[in-house]
């Protein structure tokens, strides 16, 4: 009863009713949490960011078109990701037992930052094996191949690491991290959405609804776009 009459309320007593019972006022709303606030890494020691930094360059290059991940700050993004709750599991079921899952379930054991612990280290281990150096330091060609071999399931790494869902869920998290909002780490200057023509968190719409197979003309706007949150 009270949602029909809100609605068909008109004109006058419907602001009357809005003002009365939910009080607002422009730039009342709390800041948005900043994820990242000082440079640095908190979870990948010098060897694992290399490896990141590495891999994420070939996954989303730098190119013509815009720049790539790692322009973006995307090893930052998932460098937090992995140092916060994401990182221990919170929302992954992760009591024993533990069998092997199907192929589609990608990874099964352990939380993210366990697997990005150990996935890397075997990567190293193996490049090292077979191509003579450390994934970081082969050259694009070589570090192609190496990914290759990843993702097809033929690299075969030790420490019950599966290679095939580790790339999985490294690409993922890339991706990830290349289009969210700057607040956590990646798309600096959100030059993924500018990319896509993405106009991100922008309030009102209503211009531009029913301009379809138009550009959309406005810059993007992030979480943190208000100025005064910015200052």
């Amino acid at each position: 009863m009270f949602l029909v009459a809100l609605v068909t309320r008109p004109g006058r007593a419907f602001a009357e009713l809005i003002r009365r019972r939910w009080p607002w006022a422009p730039s009342t709303a709390d800041r948005p949490q900043q994820i990242v606030t000082r440079p640095g890494y908190q979870f990948f020691d010098p060897a694992e960011a290399a490896f990141i930094e590495a891999a994420v360059a070939r996954l989303i290059p730098d190119d013509a078109l815009g720049p790539g991940a790692l322009e973006v700050g995307v090893p930052r993004f998932i460098d937090r990701q992995l140092a916060g709750p994401y990182g221990v599991g919170d929302h992954f079921y992760l009591e024993s037992p533990v069998s092997k899952g199907m192929p589609t379930q990608g990874w099964q054991m352990g939380s993210p930052a366990e697997v990005y612990r150990a996935a890397i280290v075997e990567v190293n281990r193996w490049t090292g094996t077979t191509r003579g150096q450390v994934f970081a330091a082969l050259d694009g060609a070589l570090q192609d191949e190496s990914l290759k071999a990843l993702v097809e399931g033929e690299a075969p790494l030790g420490g019950g690491v599966d290679a095939k869902a580790f790339f999985t869920l490294l690409l993922q998290n890339t991706i990830e991290g290349y289009f969210a909002d700057p607040i956590y780490g990646g798309n600096r200057d959100m030059a993924a959405w500018r990319l896509i023509g993405f106009p991100g968190a922008r309030y009102d719409h209503r211009p531009f609804v029913a301009r379809h197979g138009e550009p959309y003309p406005l810059p993007p706007v992030g979480l943190m776009g208000r100025p005064e949150w910015r200052r």
